[in-house]
């Protein structure tokens, strides 16, 4: 008997040691910036003040980006990439349409006859309602739709903003190969994922490699898109290999898988039309 009750007045302990705890931890996270134990756990940013696309994308722009993926018939594939090429041209150029090609690509590795476009609405969503409303209202554009949709397997497509850290993705010669390394988050992570990558780019930027950051916003949601080039795949393995070299680079990559569901990679040839070759 006097076993089970020292037992029991062990366990009575251990609970109220655990709630003081708990209690103790929660006035350390709540008061400010005081102690080392909430400089542990504090974020750069505080997601409760803001939406996430707010406190992540650039303030300065108001830049939105879609992203198409088109599975094409392998027979059409070189057809379809002239017929894409001709109409991207017509709209980048006219300047009554508020949008961009900034890129477009035939995935080499990865989804085989795939063709992927990334476009730029600056302007935000307006702008992307006034382009959608004038192509609809234009007749050689339906013409050019219905043609393309006979070349097509399957297609869908993102809308994006771009990571305020990241560089605004701008035209560059070649000749380069591309890389897009997509991540989907765990949902909830995507301001940690942010304020880690903040700080990690800067690894990432000696052989002017980093080409765009992008999060979604419509579509497939907590995915994240980084767009990166090399001159070769040999390029892509030395430049990706000196990065473990820098101190830092391990403690981002520690900190960032956890918060990941699955990843994927793609390398990409760009179109000969495309901006960014």
């Amino acid at each position: 008997m006097a076993t089970t009750t020292s037992v029991l007045s062990k366990g009575q302990m251990l609970y109220r040691y655990s709630v003081n705890l708990h209690q103790a931890t929660r006035r350390f996270s709540e008061n400010g910036d005081k102690g080392w134990f909430r400089s542990i756990f504090v974020h750069k940013v505080d997601a409760r003040k803001d939406a996430h696309s707010n406190l992540l994308s650039k303030k300065e722009t108001s830049n939105l980006y879609k992203i198409q993926f088109h599975n094409v018939k392998p027979e059409c594939l070189e057809a379809y990439n002239t017929l894409e090429a001709e109409v991207q041209n017509r709209l980048h150029q006219d300047q009554d349409y508020p949008c961009e090609v900034v890129g477009s690509w035939n995935t080499w590795y990865g989804d085989q006859d795939q063709a992927v476009h990334l476009w730029r609405y600056r302007g935000g969503y307006p702008a992307l309602t006034e382009c959608l409303k004038k192509l609809n209202n234009n007749k050689d554009y339906l013409e050019f739709r219905k043609e393309r949709a006979k070349m097509l397997i399957s297609r869908r497509n993102q809308l994006l903003l771009e990571f305020s850290f990241w560089n605004e993705p701008l035209p560059r010669q070649g000749p380069n190969i591309y890389e897009m390394r997509t991540y989907y988050l765990k949902p909830g992570t995507m301001i940690e994922w942010g304020n880690h990558w903040a700080r990690a780019i800067r690894y990432r930027q000696e052989n002017n490699e980093a080409v765009g950051g992008f999060f979604s916003q419509i579509g497939d949601l907590y995915v994240v898109h980084h767009l990166w080039a090399y001159e070769s795949l040999q390029s892509r393995e030395e430049t990706r290999n000196s990065a473990w070299l820098k101190e830092g680079w391990d403690v981002n990559v520690y900190y960032t898988v956890p918060l990941i569901r699955s990843m994927e990679s793609r390398i990409m040839i760009p179109t000969k039309s495309s901006p960014l070759q």
